[in-house]
């Protein structure tokens, strides 16, 4: 059997719950079988991701997601998704371990912002520390012509603060910690704003966001059903 998507979840696991909840709910189907046949590890004991960043000790991350890179190709997945904005600081290391497709959750969503809104000349993102130090969305944004805005320390400690003291624990999130990053990165020209990690993206589920904020969580998710139904047509 070959199933059209593989995930490699738990990072967290609301986050996953989330992206494969969206995932149903905006795959045009039928009947059941229309569904894009999926495989989630839900792999929550794998090490913080930031933490693996900014300290240098990340062989045990990286180890350990490349086996699940390779279970996934072993029962024959078609593309596999990484609903966490933080893992694709590791895209290059563990793409090269698999012959499968792994989705670009920062490169499709910098793309995405260019695209979809008018005249974008700076994104503004809201991210982990990780995800920030990185640069990986300032490298994808420098390849599409855009400057990346990232908040201040202030701005980020709430941003952390909400993600890490909120949303990791299960909490809905202070909403003004959101409001005075967003408010900040606006303040700066920010004519579009990525949430740039997944608990942003369960925050954005129980809150009204603006109009000219992209989840890239909803990115990946569109991704994720454009290719399984290309991959689809060519059955």
């Amino acid at each position: 059997m070959e199933y059209k998507l593989g995930v490699i979840g738990g990072m967290g696991s609301e986050a996953t719950s989330y992206f494969f909840k969206e995932v149903v709910a905006h795959t045009e189907v039928k009947k059941d079988q229309d569904h894009i046949d999926t495989v989630i590890l839900n792999h929550a004991s794998l090490p913080d991701r930031t933490e693996a960043i900014l300290t240098g000790d990340d062989e045990e991350f990286i180890n350990r997601i490349v086996q699940d890179i390779q279970l996934l190709e072993k029962i024959n997945v078609q593309n596999i998704a990484i609903p966490c904005n933080t893992t694709h600081y590791f895209y290059n290391i563990i793409q090269e371990e698999t012959s499968v497709p792994i989705i670009h959750m920062p490169k499709e969503s910098v793309a995405s912002a260019v695209s979809n809104f008018d005249d974008v000349k700076k994104i503004g993102i809201m991210a982990t520390t990780g995800t920030i130090r990185t640069g990986i969305y300032r490298k994808e944004c420098e390849e599409m012509g855009v400057e990346l805005v990232a908040p201040s320390e202030a701005g980020q400690e709430d941003v952390m603060s909400l993600i890490y003291d909120e949303i990791k624990k299960g909490l809905p999130g202070d909403r003004s910690k959101f409001d005075r990053a967003y408010q900040e990165l606006i303040a700066a020209g920010s004519d579009v704003i990525i949430l740039a990690c997944t608990e942003l993206s369960v925050f954005g589920e129980k809150n009204e966001l603006y109009d000219n904020c992209l989840d890239a969580m909803e990115v990946l998710v569109k991704e994720v059903i454009a290719r399984s139904e290309e991959y689809q047509e060519v059955l």
